[in-house]
């Protein structure tokens, strides 16, 4: 039996739910291929498919199977590719995800500047502030906000992702100008909502964290949509600095002097990190992409 062709009708297998729609994919007879998965079972000494006329479903040992057996796939195949492509031009389509915020402000203009570079790359783009997950979403590249993941990929933080409070100046002559954390609570808040709930405004007084949220006028996804309803006087928003820095430094809006300092999170290593599997560094097309936007995006906030 060929192990690895046996291994890869597998993993197809789980991964389109169907022998029909695997078998497809490599452009075999359906009987084969399931001949070929089911000799795979024999030798192994254990059933790894329940098999009905309507569903397939993984047994427990076929669970365990599976998520070793598709690392181990996806690992040969980055391996060849390395090595198909070593010394060669940098090709082929990029997947990069990245949260809304900062791919429309940063990394899209960032990104025509690259394909002048490498013109021989395609590049599919995401923007969207859902959690990635490198390797389940096939993404080559994810440009996140927050911690350094607990995963198994490279972490490399691209800016610190600090949250500021900002006001326009007619709302602070109509509400007043707040220096007290806990006077916010006769204040007006726009709140980004983040794919767990919107972003709390939180300081720490006497050792013990509270939450001095203000009254909420609005929440959204929309970080566009926030800024304009900042600048049009309708709340005090809380928003990463390299996100209002131009509208501080036109002075629509405020940075406000607020004591105790607030933040969104109790932990303070926010950041904005680039992930991207260690295995795959030295494919030519990710490699480029990797070098170019760490050195572009560092000197950004030199």
């Amino acid at each position: 039996m060929d192990q690895l062709r046996a291994l890869k009708y597998f993993v197809q297998v789980v991964e389109t739910g169907s022998f029909t729609k695997a078998a497809a994919v490599f452009s075999v007879p359906p009987s084969s291929l399931s001949r070929r998965v089911a000799d795979l079972e024999k030798s192994l000494g254990a059933t790894l498919l329940k098999r009905t006329t309507r569903v397939l479903t993984l047994t427990e040992i076929g669970k365990s199977y599976y998520q070793q057996v598709s690392e181990i796939i996806k690992t040969l195949e980055v391996t060849d590719e390395s090595v198909r492509s070593y010394q060669t031009t940098p090709m082929g389509i990029l997947k990069i995800s990245s949260t809304v915020g900062f791919g429309e402000q940063i990394l899209l203009p960032l990104l025509d500047e690259f394909s002048t570079l490498y013109p021989q790359i395609t590049l599919n783009v995401t923007l969207s502030d859902e959690l990635t997950t490198l390797g389940r979403d096939e993404v080559d590249l994810a440009i996140r906000g927050g911690y350094a993941p607990d995963e198994r990929v490279v972490a490399i933080k691209l800016m610190d992702n600090n949250f500021i409070p900002v006001a326009a100046t007619c709302y602070l002559k109509e509400f007043g100008y707040p220096t007290d954390a806990l006077h916010l609570k006769e204040h007006k808040g726009l709140y980004f909502n983040t794919p767990i709930g919107p972003t709390p405004w939180l300081c720490e007084i006497k050792g013990q964290w509270r939450d001095v949220s203000a009254e909420p006028y609005l929440m959204s996804n929309n970080g566009d949509w926030l800024l304009q309803k900042a600048i049009a006087g309708k709340g005090i928003l809380m928003m990463p600095r390299w996100a209002l820095s131009a509208y501080l430094a036109t002075g629509q809006l405020v940075e406000l002097d607020i004591k105790p300092r607030l933040t969104v999170t109790q932990n303070p290593n926010l950041g904005l990190f680039l992930l991207y599997q260690k295995q795959h560094y030295q494919v030519p097309k990710l490699k480029a992409a990797i070098d170019f936007l760490v050195a572009r995006i560092k000197a950004i906030n030199v």
